[in-house]
């Protein structure tokens, strides 16, 4: 299962918004992964999402694989629309 978001925080995502990711998606069984510039990560990793320097206005790819990847995609997408982080393409 694949999204495609942009990210429309200012700052990107960076320290903030990349701790409240990584926290959202953390407790999920499914493995996840976000990919930005053909450079893919695991979601559950604050260091990984960060060193990816995703900047504001991208469009970044999630992808998700496992028994609760549907619910896993109903809570990023939440967490970016309430926190002013990104929006659904």
């Amino acid at each position: 299962m694949k999204k495609m978001y942009k990210i429309t925080a200012p700052e990107g995502l960076h320290a903030r918004p990349a701790a409240l990711l990584v926290t959202a998606v953390t407790p999920f069984e499914c493995d996840v992964a976000l990919t930005y510039k053909e450079k893919s990560v695991n979601l559950k990793s604050i260091m990984g999402v960060m060193a990816q320097g995703v900047t504001p206005g991208s469009i970044v790819e999630i992808s998700a694989e496992g028994p609760d990847a549907e619910k896993l995609f109903q809570t990023v997408t939440e967490v970016l629309i309430s926190k002013g982080i990104g929006e659904e393409c």
